[in-house]
């Protein structure tokens, strides 16, 4: 599944080392893990699952609607993923999420991403499963004339 789908992991990597806000977009099930980094007293780091979006503006407004209380967003750094779910954790870019997480000692935001790792994988497998059977795709060639 993941094909030969060239992936530079040294820039993927210097994008989570330094962004505020990551967006890695899972081309497979058309949906993006969105990372918040940013924190305050009141409120630690999103993380969550959201549908793709159109734009980076249009990530941006959606996530300064989100968190008022945080100041403009100077970065984002927008990742498209067309691998699997699986090969994250296989070619170590799950491990960097979680210590940058870690590095600020945000626990809550680990857990929050070992549950969304189970939700992306479920996504992934349901998405693998409508290909399949058919569901919500159509047969461009025939095997009938």
């Amino acid at each position: 599944m993941d094909g030969d789908f060239i992936i530079d992991l040294d820039e993927i990597n210097d994008g989570l080392a330094s962004a505020e806000i990551i967006s890695l977009s899972f081309l497979i099930f058309n949906k993006a893990l969105i990372i918040d980094t940013r924190s305050n007293r009141l409120e630690g780091p999103l993380v969550c699952v959201s549908p793709m979006v159109s734009s980076p503006q249009e990530r941006i407004r959606i996530l300064t609607r989100m968190r008022p209380d945080f100041p403009r967003i100077d970065t984002i750094t927008v990742i498209p993923w067309p691998r699997s779910v699986k090969s994250l954790v296989n070619l170590g870019v799950w491990e960097l999420i979680l210590s940058r997480f870690e590095a600020g000692g945000h626990l809550d935001a680990i857990q929050r991403c070992e549950t969304i790792l189970v939700d992306l994988k479920t996504l992934e497998k349901s998405e693998l499963s409508a290909v399949l059977t058919g569901e919500n795709y159509h047969t461009i060639w025939s095997a009938s004339p």
